[in-house]
């Protein structure tokens, strides 16, 4: 079956507008959805890259385009107070999530779109503090998850350890920026490049 790794991280505004219209995408292909949740912040200081780096004007821009892109997609959009915010226990929870679940792969899947777009819905449509475990677990609740089993085992050793070699794999693929998505072998950084990979799902076929 074909599949598409989706390489996110719940900072990332373009990885927000991703986790609504990938989905779509791989159900019209028949492609299977693979939610890598991925510690940007560690992966950015692997290398090298500073997020804030830019010029007021640029990030004028930025959130105007963003304000933009939710009105041409229809999602709900608000600026979020706390920018960028830490997003090591809410990712932590997306990996424990699809082990709380059935052993498949659907399974997993589904797990795992539904904390995932959960936690973006809280930060980039509420405002919530996704940094706080215990507005996870209220968010992972309202997904249908029990939220304080889910952040006890994302606290775990080995929960981290998945993180971390999820992490480790994006920098060693050759990721730079969020949303990531692959193809098989084949690299589309931005969500303004979800016409190319639905392309290549379709030249797979």
């Amino acid at each position: 079956m074909r599949s598409v790794d989706f390489y996110f991280d719940f900072s990332s505004t373009n990885s927000y507008f991703a986790a609504f219209m990938l989905p779509e995408i791989c159900a019209r292909n028949d492609a299977r959805l693979n939610w890598m949740p991925t510690h940007f912040a560690a992966l950015f200081r692997g290398t090298g890259f500073d997020v804030m780096a830019m010029t007021a004007r640029k990030a004028r821009y930025l959130w105007r385009d963003h304000a933009r892109y939710a009105d041409f997609t229809g999602l709900p959009f608000k600026r979020p107070r706390r920018f960028p915010i830490k997003t090591a226990a809410a990712l932590r929870a997306v990996i424990a999530a699809g082990h709380a679940t059935d052993s498949d792969e659907e399974s997993r899947e589904r797990a795992h779109a539904a904390i995932s777009q959960a936690i973006m819905r809280a930060y980039w449509e509420r405002d919530e503090d996704i940094s706080s475990p215990a507005v996870i677990a209220a968010t992972a609740a309202s997904a249908g998850f029990d939220g304080d089993a889910l952040i006890a085992a994302s606290d775990s050793n080995s929960i981290r350890e998945e993180l971390t070699a999820i992490t480790d794999r994006a920098i060693a693929r050759g990721v730079f920026g969020a949303p990531t998505f692959f193809v098989g072998d084949e690299m589309f950084w931005g969500k303004d490049r979800l016409d190319f990979v639905e392309h290549w799902l379709k030249r797979a076929v």
